[in-house]
């Protein structure tokens, strides 16, 4: 069975920095599109950043752009988060997610097919 999971949230200063990681098992996402959103209590969930399949192209919301980076280990099936100048506002459940077929960039979470549960980063003062 198809199945992402996310690991390396915690509390973290504000300022501070902190990696997150998504394991794939089950299938060969080694051709798959990935991706990384957040959601907060009472909020919308929203696009943080995407990888295309070989990992080589990268995009990223505004809000995060220039303080976290995507990457992927397609041979360990890992993809990450590195997060750095993390501000209160970073706050929320981080969930990874997956879209099969040699895919590009998305922002769109309807594109993805395959969805970890999250991991929770916290930021404070």
């Amino acid at each position: 069975q198809a199945q992402l999971v996310e690991s390396g949230g915690g509390l973290v200063q504000a300022g501070g920095s902190l990696t997150l990681s998504c394991s794939a098992s089950g299938r060969p996402f080694i051709d798959s599109a990935m991706g990384w959103f957040r959601q907060d209590p009472g909020k919308e969930r929203e696009f943080v950043a995407a990888i295309d399949w070989i990992g080589e192209d990268r995009l990223y919301a505004d809000s995060v752009l220039g303080r976290f980076t995507i990457s992927r280990d397609r041979d360990k099936a890992i993809m990450y988060l590195t997060m750095t100048n993390l501000k209160l506002e970073d706050t929320a459940v981080y969930t990874c997610a997956a879209k099969a077929g040699y895919g590009g960039v998305y922002s769109n979470a309807q594109a993805y097919n395959f969805w970890g549960r999250g991991t929770q980063v916290t930021v404070s003062l």
